[in-house]
């Protein structure tokens, strides 16, 4: 595992922005787990963020020209991700939408840099899909590419078919999805601290009857 990876879901744990218990999804599923990124909510906590973000993103390989944030969670993690890539030298630019366009002043529903180029889109995670449908919608109208999509955490879950939310955005907008750390990570993570015995094996069967690899 990446120690970035490692890093991350000992921090998310800490802050309880991952919980361990019985969780009902909207799916209507009892998890034992429940991830809740609205919960770093502190400058220390969004600074931390944005770096394990950044350390995903570069890991990856993607090429990319700027961000977008979509409101009203990516609004937030957009800007903390573009600093911690300054940090690290990659300077790029962010924008991100508002959910009703202005009539007014520099008006539209777009704020920030103008579009151009490859966009990568920052989400906290993928549920239904719905955002990166809506982003991928705006990011084209500008003409722009939307060219992925990075994530927390992946829960390598089905949704109503054979597919995670995941794949299914992988496979109908034909975009990669870079997750800071997925469910398989989550697990070998849990298997090296012996206090989390009990909750590694109510994850390991949630995932043999929910579990896409």
């Amino acid at each position: 595992m990446s120690s970035f990876k490692d890093a991350f879901l000992a921090f998310a744990i800490e802050r309880e922005v991952l919980l361990f218990g019985e969780f009902k999804t909207k799916a209507g599923r009892l998890s034992p787990y429940f991830f809740n990124a609205g919960l770093f909510n502190d400058g220390d906590a969004l600074k931390k963020l944005g770096e394990f973000y950044a350390s995903a993103i570069l890991d990856s390989g993607l090429k990319f020209d700027g961000l977008f944030g979509p409101a009203y969670k990516g609004i937030p993690l957009a800007a903390s991700v573009a600093i911690a890539l300054a940090a690290r030298g990659v300077n790029v630019p962010f924008t991100y939408n508002r959910k009703e366009a202005k009539d007014h002043g520099e008006g539209g529903n777009l704020v920030g840099a103008p579009l151009k180029g490859r966009i990568l889109i920052v989400d906290d995670v993928i549920s239904a899909g719905t955002s990166v449908r809506e982003s991928v919608a705006l990011i084209t109208a500008a003409g722009a590419t939307p060219c992925g999509v990075t994530i927390a955490l992946d829960r390598m879950e089905r949704g109503s078919g054979a597919l995670s939310a995941v794949q299914e955005v992988e496979r109908d907008a034909g975009l990669p999805v870079v997750a800071i750390a997925n469910l398989r990570d989550l697990m070998a993570y849990l298997a090296g601290q012996t206090a989390w015995g009990d909750t590694l094996a109510a994850i390991a069967r949630y995932r043999a009857e929910y579990g896409v690899d």
